[in-house]
């Protein structure tokens, strides 16, 4: 077995310095001995042939059943390292043939109907809601933050984030507007509050659904927010603006000519749209099986060639298409520190298995978005190509505007 593992971890490891024990106390390191050194080690024989076998799932659920520890380092470290070696051009070869083989299949995953969004939709968002308040800001906007400046805080950025998209909006006063995956209400309250819009926001989750609507009534937006427990092809409404955040990744490869055809039945004629989606700036690739089958089942991170088409078809306008890219980075960096301060508090609420996952979920998300190529992609859509002004600087002084009234809300708490 030692010989079989060495094998396969010297064809892995190329870069950096690894060190590898077995089950059995023995040692052996690979790589090319740069940077500081992260030891893995394997705590019984059959952990060391299935993450042979099936890396890209196995060694999370390894990880996960504490069979796989990290000694030295962090599980961080060591994702960075495995990620950073598997995008070499010559990376290993077998791990190569397992992921070319799952991206030849991913027509064929079962597609996501009625019945599945809501299953898989409750499988990450009904968690405990005192989990997502331990590492998420206090706004709990549980996707891509806009970091305008180099260390900015998460709150600060989140903020900044929700006014970038509602000066994409062009959200003006008596708007109807659809939030398309509101979470817990933070994107659609601030356009109410901000912009003047009257907005009806659509999830899949109970427990989001309860949050979104108690944190209406305490805001006095009841009358200007509506939040639905509803799928947004069951909806036959029309509206002036539509966004859509952190959400598209859950449509499914096989929804997307109707995901569009059905945004362009909901948008008025003269009306905008946004999607904000995690995407790939690289050629298609196969989902990560070990987040589909722990913490998103069902979804799938495109490459824009997969999304642009689909547009097309649905004959819709892109306005404007802007890539975020380390910002996701930074989001992750910050929730993963905070999901680490408070991980006493966590396990508490589940147990160590529970937070050996995340922090696996939450450390390779990371790594995918430093150095594996994924993304974040705002695209404006339209039905008519004057939608929008011609140029972008209307971004820019609506982002001022806005700003200068979080700035007055901040001296006035």
């Amino acid at each position: 077995m030692k010989a079989l593992l060495q094998a396969f971890c010297s064809s892995l490891f190329k870069i950096g310095s690894v060190e590898i024990e077995m089950a059995d106390g023995r040692r052996f390191t690979v790589g090319n001995g740069t940077g500081s050194q992260v030891t893995i080690r394997f705590n019984d024989v059959g952990a060391q042939a299935l993450a042979i076998v099936d890396p890209d799932l196995r060694f999370g659920e390894l990880f996960m059943d504490g069979r796989v520890d990290i000694t030295q380092g962090t599980i961080f470290d060591a994702l960075m390292l495995i990620a950073e070696n598997l995008n070499r051009k010559d990376s290993q070869p077998w791990v190569r043939f397992l992921q070319h083989g799952r991206l030849a299949v991913r027509y064929l995953r079962r597609p996501n109907n009625l019945m599945r969004s809501r299953r898989n939709v409750s499988h990450h968002y009904n968690l405990d809601g005192r989990l997502y308040s331990l590492f998420l800001d206090n706004d709990r906007q549980y996707s891509c933050a806009y970091f305008e400046a180099e260390g900015d805080s998460l709150e600060a950025a989140q903020l900044a984030k929700k006014r970038h998209i509602a000066a994409k909006l062009l959200a003006r006063p008596k708007d109807k507007i659809l939030d398309i995956g509101c979470g817990w209400g933070g994107l659609a309250l601030y356009l109410a509050k901000h912009c003047g819009a009257e907005v009806t926001g659509l999830t899949l989750s109970v427990d989001q659904l309860t949050v979104a609507q108690k944190r209406a009534a305490e805001a006095h937006l009841g009358g200007a927010v509506n939040f639905k427990l509803q799928d947004y092809r069951e909806n036959e409404g029309r509206y002036d603006r539509i966004v859509s955040v952190g959400m598209f990744e859950h449509v499914g490869l096989a929804h997307y000519d109707a995901f569009f055809q059905k945004l362009a039945c909901l948008l008025e004629n003269n009306g905008t749209a946004l999607i904000h989606t995690i995407g790939r700036a690289t050629p298609p690739q196969a989902p990560n099986p070990w987040i589909a089958k722990y913490i998103f089942p069902g979804g799938y991170i495109p490459s824009l060639s997969e999304i642009l088409p689909s547009i097309e078809r649905a004959g819709l306008f892109i306005t404007d298409i802007e890539v975020l890219r380390l910002h996701y980075a930074e989001t992750l960096k910050a929730w993963r520190e905070r999901f680490l301060a408070r991980r006493d508090e966590i396990k508490k609420l589940y147990d160590e298995r529970f937070c050996r996952m995340w922090e696996f979920y939450l450390a390779g998300s990371e790594c995918n978005f430093r150095v594996e190529g994924a993304v974040v992609f705002q695209i404006q859509l339209s039905k008519k190509i004057d939608s929008v002004p011609l140029t972008r600087d209307y971004i820019h002084q609506a982002e001022a505007k806005l700003r200068q009234e979080d700035n007055d809300d901040s001296l006035d708490s």
